[in-house]
């Protein structure tokens, strides 16, 4: 591999499951201790200061002319980029939030209330009523934006604004505007990084405060979301980017290096690991990586990825195989195999989504096929789910009680607040029926 990357090697016949996951375990957000200490400083500044901070951070990390009035990107440029894209762009946006609005307007949760002769309990599903989405800046990644924007919107989000850094000009990616007019983005600020993520959640004088911040980004974006936290919500601290393959050897090696080069690319410190009971097939995808890295644009970074975090996981058998990517629990998980897909499918606990078949490789999912594409990173997929309609609403729970309902159960609301000594709330109940 180029510049002498290599790819680490297991085989389950040498070291267990449990060591081998222990070895694949990706970096937590502790060790930056550094950059949480530098991130902690820029949050503490947007508080206090408010847009002046803001301007000072992005005409140093971003745009060196920038001016608080130009900070919101006006929805008459939004209109003029969604027209500037080629059509082949417009067509697959569309597509793209077609697909991701139809998958969650089916995941929508329900409001309920169920009535007895004398009490009634329920849950109330609203959504929030502001949300600010962090879309990364540099490249232009609109299905970052619309992954996050559409669910949204589904739920029924009063306002939301996006945040991404600027180029050096000022200028915002034409299709990352594209995207935002066709997703439904009410306000769109070329501001990003953790003095982005401040600003939304104390608020500026020209920026909005948010009820909740959801979105992929840099380790100071992760990091200022930690910081925020409690402030306002977030729905995760997302971090790079993994795939974990399952291989039975039926599908060619290159489609599997390929698969697995599609997460490396993203940067050094993603991760892409395949398990296969097959050892021919084992060596011919070591191959073919070392043959498509070769290829790549940013072959700097995948070679890093691969070197650092990327493996090949000999297995004993299929049933292991799945045994050893629930342990990984990764964000991606491809079941490459020849039948039994669906099947093999049902040991996974622990995935943030999983693709089935050789022909579903893991970008169907990053840009069109409906579920959103923010999903648990880092070994999170242990306790956490993909980004969701959910994600932007909140629950409230009804209760009533008529007098009949709360005679009969007086006694037992007494008998409790009395052993945790609060006799205000024992009284509170009693006094009703006196």
């Amino acid at each position: 591999m180029p510049d002498g990357a290599s790819i680490r090697e297991f085989s389950t016949a040498e070291l267990s499951i449990a060591e081998i996951a222990s070895e694949l375990r990706p970096p937590i957000l502790r060790r930056f201790a550094n950059e949480a200490a530098q991130v902690a400083r820029i949050v503490a500044d947007v508080a206090e200061r408010g847009d002046g901070a803001v301007l000072e951070y992005t005409r140093a990390l971003d745009w060196p002319d920038a001016s608080v009035e130009r900070f919101e990107v006006p929805p008459a440029e939004m209109e003029v980029a969604a027209k500037a894209i080629t059509s082949e762009q417009r067509d697959a946006l569309e597509l793209a939030c077609k697909a991701v609005r139809e998958f969650h307007e089916q995941s929508r949760p329900r409001s309920w209330l169920r009535r007895s002769e004398d009490r009634a309990l329920g849950q109330r599903w609203s959504p929030l009523r502001r949300v600010g989405i962090c879309v990364p800046g540099g490249l232009p990644l609109p299905s970052s934006l619309y992954m996050c924007v559409v669910p949204a919107r589904v739920a029924g989000v009063d306002e939301i604004v996006v945040v991404t850094s600027s180029r050096r000009d000022g200028s915002v990616h034409a299709l990352t505007l594209a995207a935002a007019r066709l997703a439904g983005v009410d306000r769109l600020f070329r501001v990003g990084g953790a003095h982005a993520v401040a600003a939304l959640a104390f608020g500026t004088q020209t920026i909005p405060r948010v009820d909740k911040i959801v979105g992929p980004g840099s380790i100071y974006v992760a990091l200022a979301k930690r910081e925020v936290f409690g402030q306002v919500g977030i729905e995760s601290l997302p971090g790079p980017s993994d795939i974990t393959v399952i291989s039975d050897g039926s599908a060619p090696a290159a489609w599997i290096a390929a698969d697995m080069l599609s997460q490396a690319e993203h940067g050094a410190e993603s991760s892409a690991i395949l398990c296969t009971p097959c050892h021919r097939h084992l060596a011919e995808v070591r191959d073919e990586i070392a043959r498509q890295v070769a290829l790549l644009p940013r072959k700097g970074h995948a070679a890093q990825s691969l070197a650092r975090r990327g493996a090949l996981v000999l297995c004993r058998d299929l049933e292991e195989c799945a045994t050893m990517a629930d342990a990984i629990a990764p964000e991606h998980l491809e079941i490459a195999v020849d039948v039994g897909a669906e099947e093999l499918a049902e040991r996974i606990r622990c995935a943030g989504a999983i693709f089935l078949g050789p022909y579903t490789p893991e970008p169907v999912g990053d840009y069109v096929a409906g579920p959103s594409h923010v999903l648990p990173t880092e070994g999170t997929a242990r306790y956490a789910s993909p980004l969701g309609v959910e994600d932007f609403m909140r629950r409230t729970s009804i209760v009533r009680y008529d007098r009949p309902a709360l005679e009969r159960e007086a006694r037992h609301i007494v008998a409790l607040a009395e052993a945790e000594e609060l006799m205000a709330h024992a009284r509170s109940a009693a006094i009703r029926l006196e």
